[in-house]
Order: C-alpha cells, then sequence, then structure tokens
C-alpha cells in the first residue's frame, strides 16, 4: 500500500487538524460523517472532544455499529484524548450507560487530568515506534489517562514529571493506537507518521 486513504471522523474536534498532518504523513486523509465513507477508508483517526457528546453523534449518525466491527475486523484506528476513551473498553469515571466503540484492553480515566484550566503540555519518552531519539512534545487539554492496560495492550509512554508521574498516555495494541494527548497540534508529525506506518502493515 502506497498512500493509504485515512479517514477522520468528523463530528466534533481537530478535524481539519488530523487532515493536515496525515497529508503531511503520506496519507490521502478524508473526512469521515457517514457509514459508506468509513467503509472506503483503510483507517481511522479519532479526534478528540467530549467523549459522551461523541458517542451521541456517533449512535445518531448511526455508525456505531459499523465502527465497532471494522474495528474488531482490524481496521487500525487511532484514538486522541476523547478518541483514547471510545477505544477503550472499559471507562472510569463515566457517565451512567456510556458506551464505547472498544476494542483496546484498557481502562481509561475521563478527565484524569483535571479540568479544562489543568490543560498543560510536556515532554514524552516514547518506548519505541516514533523516528528519532528526541522526546515528543505533548499538548494535553483535559485529557484522561489509562488507568489499566490487559492483554495485548502495551504501554508507549508515561508522563516523567510532576504530580502525575508514571500514568500512562500512549498505547498500542496491533491495529490500534491511543494517545491522552493531541500530536495534531504540535506541528511534529511522528505521531502521525507511526499511524500511518501500521495502516500501511495491516
Amino acid at each position: 500500500m502506497v498512500t493509504p486513504t485515512i479517514g477522520v471522523l468528523a463530528l466534533q474536534g481537530d478535524v481539519r487538524e488530523h487532515v493536515r498532518m496525515l497529508a503531511a504523513s503520506g496519507a490521502e486523509a478524508v473526512p469521515v460523517r457517514r457509514r459508506e465513507e468509513l467503509l472506503a477508508v483503510d483507517g481511522l483517526v479519532l479526534p478528540g472532544g467530549e467523549s459522551t457528546t461523541m458517542i451521541k453523534l456517533i449512535e445518531a449518525f448511526e455508525l456505531l455499529e459499523p465502527l465497532r466491527k471494522r474495528v474488531a475486523d482490524g481496521m487500525p484506528a487511532f484514538g486522541t484524548c476523547a478518541g483514547m476513551i471510545l477505544l477503550a473498553d472499559k471507562i472510569a469515571d463515566g457517565i451512567a450507560g456510556q458506551e464505547t466503540i472498544g476494542g483496546m484492553a484498557t481502562t481509561v480515566r475521563r478527565n484524569a487530568f483535571g479540568r479544562q484550566v489543568d490543560s498543560f503540555e510536556g515532554d514524552l519518552a516514547f518506548t519505541d515506534g516514533l523516528a528519532g531519539d528526541r522526546p515528543f512534545h505533548a499538548v494535553f487539554i483535559r485529557a484522561p489517562w489509562v488507568e489499566e492496560v490487559r492483554g495485548h495492550a502495551r504501554v508507549l509512554a508515561r508522563v516523567a514529571t510532576g504530580p502525575a508521574t508514571g500514568r500512562i498516555v500512549a498505547v498500542r495494541q496491533g491495529h490500534l493506537l491511543a494517545t491522552a494527548f493531541h500530536p495534531e497540534l504540535t506541528g511534529d508529525p511522528r505521531v502521525h507518521e507511526y499511524f500511518v506506518g501500521i495502516v500501511k502493515e495491516a
């Protein structure tokens, strides 16, 4: 696969920013709002936003079951911030009955770092997967963290300093990738390049 077609779920969040980063990373990037569009892509980015609103929009656009099936069938997916919550099998501090797309054997805690005013930036060292040996400067906005990984899910990065030191903020499980932060806001394409590589390998 020379140039994969990667969709960005275009219901909420930084859609244009993800499209731009994917295009800069060697993919053809397209917005996805309908089932037919979802079926046409090789991979999908689930942007940040508000996870309870996003799942309601996903249901309203009749995308929940098609998304679950494509992820279960092996479509690569990359969730950022709220997208990380959407890919998790379990949620901590979710609202009653909150559903997810699921597929990743993780428990993710919503708003774990606090409210909007607690948003922050910090450097992360990835265990593998990113080009180069320099840290990735990450932007956290009302971010979740991964409370627990199970099965084949593996940790790619943890917070290195401050009161949240050691908290898990990047995870991969086979064709699924999730980050608690917003790589689309950094100008550093390495996380998107990493995901494009996952799509090409799938």
